[in-house]
């Protein structure tokens, strides 16, 4: 069927997955569960990246038998790199672009391609949280795109007004085949130093400040005071690091809450913990709230990107304000200290966990790939 719709049977599609870098992001880690289930006979990926600083899942993606390219590797200047995509992009049919800074430059870069591959795009966070001058690129280069998504549709109603009609939908999800069996939920909890009673709740996010930790940390200190027994820990790294942690030893928490850097482990995580919980400031659909869910943890989240139309305040989960970390304690001590709401979130959060499989998202787009690579070999024959 593809091959047949790019104009010749007997030669897969050439994707090229474009990413800023392969950090342990949601936009990242969505990229991987992608080429997990991608149609590897009908299509042939490639990824390449720009950040030399972000590589944590370089080893997982060349598991799956893909080879991440670094582009400006032996780059003189800072945009060295542009050279490097031109030429990654002479040997594709489409080149999909998962983050806004690069996407302004590769909508030009393939105008000045002799074969010009399609250009597709996907926004995973609301335009709010990227800088102007960013904003500004995209939105006079966007109109440039074959194809262009948004992960929710918060995300798309935050688009420059011109341009959101050309915005589709896309929630793209995870894979729900269950994860292989690492460490028991006791196991886990005994390793990080738990106390058998504790009621842990668990929050995955990169220490950026769209993930708003100040927030947590205010909340998660009120909580621990008024029950002792809940237990926060935190997966992620970034560049508030130093700063997060000064401002953790200004509080009561200590061991408390404890901050975990990147695991890998996060199936592990999950299973010892009780509940899931995201104070961010700005969104688009995290990954980690889809996979919480599908481990049966209810979540306790703010109410900003894509994350209120997916946790249902009451049936999922608990909905709070953004930045206001009285709200959230108060939600974090009303799940902590209620076992049997609970249970009744956590199965809630398991039935809503099937809508998520990557494998529409990615047939989706698969299907949008070839449509657009056979309509672009017909303009050039004519």
């Amino acid at each position: 069927m593809y091959g047949e719709e790019s104009g010749d049977p007997k030669r897969r599609i050439r994707v090229l997955w474009l990413i800023k870098g392969l950090g342990p992001g949601g936009a990242e880690q969505l990229l991987l569960l992608a080429a997990k289930v991608a149609n590897r006979d009908a299509f042939d990926y490639s990824i390449a990246y720009v950040r030399p600083d972000k590589t944590h899942l370089i080893p997982e993606f060349e598991a799956l038998g893909l080879q991440p390219r670094r582009l400006g590797t032996n780059a003189k200047s800072r945009l060295g790199w542009l050279k490097d995509l031109r030429d990654a992009m002479a040997s594709v049919d489409v080149v999909h672009v998962h983050s806004p800074v690069l996407a302004a430059a590769a909508r030009l870069v393939a105008r000045t391609v002799r074969s010009r591959p399609v250009v597709v795009t996907t926004e995973h966070n609301e335009w709010s949280s990227h800088r102007l001058p960013t904003r500004l690129a995209n939105a006079v280069t966007g109109p440039l795109d074959e194809a262009t998504w948004a992960v929710s549709d918060q995300v798309k109603e935050t688009v420059w007004p011109p341009l959101r009609g050309r915005f589709e939908v896309l929630i793209h999800g995870i894979d729900l085949t269950p994860p292989a069996v690492g460490a028991s939920r006791e196991e886990t909890r005994r390793a990080l130093g738990l106390r058998e009673d504790d009621v842990v709740s668990l929050t995955v996010a990169n220490l950026r400040k769209n993930k708003d930790y100040p927030n947590l940390l205010a909340a998660a200190e009120l909580a621990w005071r008024a029950n002792p027994r809940v237990a926060f820990l935190a997966v992620g790294q970034g560049p508030l690091e130093e700063e997060l942690k000064g401002l953790h030893a200004t509080t009561g928490l200590g061991e408390r809450f404890r901050f975990l850097g990147y695991r890998r482990d996060i199936g592990d995580l999950m299973a010892a913990a009780d509940f899931f919980t995201l104070g961010s400031a700005h969104e688009g659909l995290p990954v980690a709230i889809m996979e919480a869910f599908a481990t049966g943890l209810p979540v306790v989240a703010t109410a900003v990107g894509g994350v209120p139309d997916q946790v249902h305040d009451g049936v999922e989960g608990l909905i709070v304000p953004p930045g206001d970390p009285t709200a959230l304690a108060d939600a974090l001590t009303r799940i902590a200290g209620d076992a049997e709401l609970r249970s009744h979130l956590a199965a809630n959060a398991r039935r809503r966990a099937k809508v998520y499989d990557i494998r529409t998202a990615v047939h989706t787009q698969e299907q949008r790939y070839a449509r657009l690579t056979s309509a672009a070999t017909r303009r050039r024959k004519r």
